[in-house]
């Protein structure tokens, strides 16, 4: 039996403990043994929930830490813990893979652990693996993605005749939006994604704040009819160019013929370009509860697979990119045009 710990029982750390309740079977088939949750750790007094990290990684049973706390801290520290404990960690947190990812990277490599991060860009879709296992030996050339479902459903919800205001209200109403809804709304949230994607790719460090960042809260409807009068869609998206390199997050205008155009409402769509394999797209839910949980379990899976060793995932040795182009838009426009 492998033992594990969820740090934070919010919706992904609930969703985790869900997805190893109901799957155990599936599970047990894929790793061929069980996956048992024995603590479950947050700051806030809950029955049968501990609050001292030190229980966690002093206890030699716990193999793999699920951390879905999101922030840096205290997520940092617990996971910096776990890490030089030799206990795994598998994270949605896009915030500290971001600000600290190859650190933590490096300490898991030096005590044969691993860090990983599936959950933290794409939700459920296998995204991170799949570049990590399946184009190592491409060079990417381009990534230009929906990461975001908030901003997906907004607009999407503007196209069918709401405007911002009212659609964002919707949007917090079923869950798909937080009360302050600025880090996503803004284009932080797709440029933290956008920003792990593009270090994976190119194997230099790229960070949140080389990001040149734009939200969705000056589109209006007009925009929208004079997209779709056009043949387009407005889509946020996040866009990096190896040609530069650039990384930026804006409203696009998107044609019909690009696959991107048809992703709609909560989901999110990723196209990554490679020198042999042409384009690629990834499709599914970009977030909620238990699509997030779910990656975070493959993540579980694959580190209790390899206990005692770490995989690899190009984070622990790379260094910051030295400068990073930020593209001005078109003259005269005010959205760029996806492909232009």
């Amino acid at each position: 039996m492998i033992n594990v710990a969820i740090l934070g029982l919010g919706t992904v750390g609930g969703g985790v403990a869900e997805v190893i309740e109901k799957n155990q079977n599936e599970i047990r088939k894929t790793l061929g043994d069980n996956i048992h949750v024995k603590y479950i750790l947050d700051i806030r007094d809950i029955p049968g929930v501990v609050n001292d990290i030190n229980i966690i990684v002093n206890d030699p049973d716990i193999k793999v830490v699920c951390e879905t706390m999101g922030g840096k801290e205290p997520a940092y520290t617990y996971t910096h813990l776990a890490l030089e404990r030799g206990i795994s960690v598998c994270t949605s947190n896009k915030e500290l893979v971001d600000a600290h990812g190859v650190e933590l990277s490096a300490i898991a490599r030096e005590h044969n652990c691993s860090y990983l991060f599936e959950a933290s860009v794409g939700g459920g879709i296998p995204l991170l693996r799949t570049i990590r296992e399946a184009f190592g030996h491409e060079r990417v050339s381009r990534i230009a993605g929906i990461l975001n479902g908030t901003c997906n459903y907004i607009l999407t919800n503007m196209k069918a005749g709401k405007d911002f205001d009212s659609a964002l209200k919707e949007a917090q109403e079923k869950g798909f939006a937080e009360r302050n809804p600025a880090a996503d709304v803004e284009g932080h949230d797709t440029a933290r994604k956008i920003a792990i994607l593009a270090s994976l790719v190119s194997g230099k460090k790229f960070s949140y704040e080389q990001v040149s960042c734009e939200g969705i809260t000056s589109i209006t409807q007009q925009d929208i009819a004079d997209a779709e009068s056009n043949g387009m869609a407005i889509k946020l998206l996040g866009v990096y160019e190896a040609d530069g390199p650039s990384v930026v997050v804006a409203p696009y205008l998107v044609p019909k013929s690009s696959p991107l155009y048809a992703v709609n409402d909560v989901f999110n769509g990723i196209m990554i370009s490679g020198n042999m394999v042409n384009d690629v797209m990834f499709y599914g839910r970009g977030a909620g509860k238990l699509p997030t949980a779910s990656a975070v379990v493959s993540d579980v899976i694959e580190c209790a697979k390899n206990i005692g060793h770490n995989i690899h995932t190009g984070f622990s040795d790379i260094q910051p990119v030295q400068s990073v182009n930020a593209p001005s838009k078109p003259e005269g426009r005010k959205l760029r045009v996806l492909g232009e």
